[in-house]
């Protein structure tokens, strides 16, 4: 028994036993910048901090945004973007300059605490679903030998697009397309103990379905619910479904341990006129009821010990986004660093008497 705390304090423990936590309370957020006129990285790391906010995720290993927040104790997960992905498969070389260049080079003063490689890449179209287990596989060898792997988490996010009968939750199946990449991707990441990374966004099942979707149901609000006539479990809010549905996919193809994380979910406060959901309203009701959800720490029907954490998307309404008018109004902030609505954060913009204030205190 002594051995073993000694072995746990002075970490003698081989890697199969460390478990990287990556994420430290139960809130997070996605930093997008797919805009031209957004606040610095430096104003950003003002920002985050003065919501408290410490868990982020970026899309890529952008040098400014690593640099701005070294020194801050904000943790950042990163990403290799879908087009990397073919390079990094076919060659752990690349996969370490990579790693070395990205990651390494900023360690330890920037907290990275993981890597995302890819985002969506199944269940679309399938044009980099073939290199996805061999740039996870790669990138963690990588990682592996620069004795990074208790500190930087290596994941993938998945979007809905993966299951197949998601209602009820405990019908859920991965899709039979997506099975062959899935699986020993799971394998892998049951192995090295990375969580299951799911963008789910009940905006988007409401505006797919409105018919037969209450909207207090994804909104959080109270509600009637919806019960699972297998599990017998009811479901008071839709975000919580989507994560017993991931869940029961997981058991039905073997890994029934492992966790679920929400790696985006949020709502458009803004969209085109068939997106009537997309109101500055709802935007609020839900990112604020997301809030409260996420502080009581706990879990969701079918797995209640797994406490439910979310990277909220996203922190900015982002300008240059294709598609409709709603995928550039999911910001919890606008450009220029002021709230898009109110859900108890601060925003970098002052009203001018707190500058009038400063500026006297100064």
């Amino acid at each position: 028994y002594n051995d073993y705390i000694l072995d746990y304090y002075f970490g003698f423990f081989s890697p199969a036993f460390v478990t990287v936590q990556a994420f430290t309370g139960t809130y997070g957020i996605n930093y997008g910048r797919i805009a031209n006129n957004l606040p610095s990285p430096d104003e950003v790391v003002t920002l985050l901090k003065a919501a408290k906010i410490r868990n982020v995720r970026i899309y890529d290993a952008d040098q400014s945004v690593l640099k701005a927040f070294s020194g801050t104790g904000l943790e950042i997960v990163v990403g290799l973007p879908n087009g990397n992905l073919r390079d990094v498969s076919a060659d752990g070389d690349h996969a370490m300059s990579w790693v070395q260049d990205n990651v390494l080079a900023y360690l330890p003063d920037t907290c990275i605490r993981g890597i995302a490689i890819g985002n969506e890449v199944l269940g679309g179209s399938d044009q980099f679903s073939g290199f996805l287990l061999g740039a996870v596989k790669n990138v963690y060898n990588a990682v592996n030998k620069l004795k990074l792997s208790d500190v930087v988490q290596i994941t993938t996010a998945h979007s809905q697009a993966v299951f197949a009968n998601s209602f009820p939750p405990s019908s859920c199946v991965f899709r039979d397309n997506v099975v062959q990449y899935m699986k020993p991707l799971l394998e892998f990441f049951s192995q090295i103990g990375s969580p299951f990374c799911l963008n789910a966004y009940p905006f988007l099942a409401y505006m797919y379905d409105p018919e037969h979707i209450d909207i207090n149901y994804a909104l959080f609000l109270p509600t009637v619910g919806a019960n699972d006539p297998k599990t017998k479990l009811h479901y008071d809010n839709l975000l919580d479904a989507q994560i017993d549905a991931a869940y029961a996919a997981l058991e039905d193809a073997g890994f029934k341990k492992m966790e679920v994380i929400v790696t985006e979910t949020g709502w458009a406060s803004h969209g085109d006129e068939n997106e009537s959901a997309a109101t500055v309203d709802n935007a609020r009701t839900y990112n604020y009821n997301l809030r409260k959800r996420l502080a009581k720490m706990k879990g969701t029907p079918l797995r209640p010990k797994n406490v439910v954490k979310a990277y909220v998307f996203a922190l900015f309404n982002e300008n240059l986004k294709p598609g409709p008018t709603s995928e550039r109004n999911f910001g919890l902030f606008k450009p220029d660093g002021s709230i898009s609505y109110d859900i108890g954060f601060p925003g970098l913009k002052s009203s001018s008497a707190d500058s009038l204030l400063l500026s006297l205190k100064v």
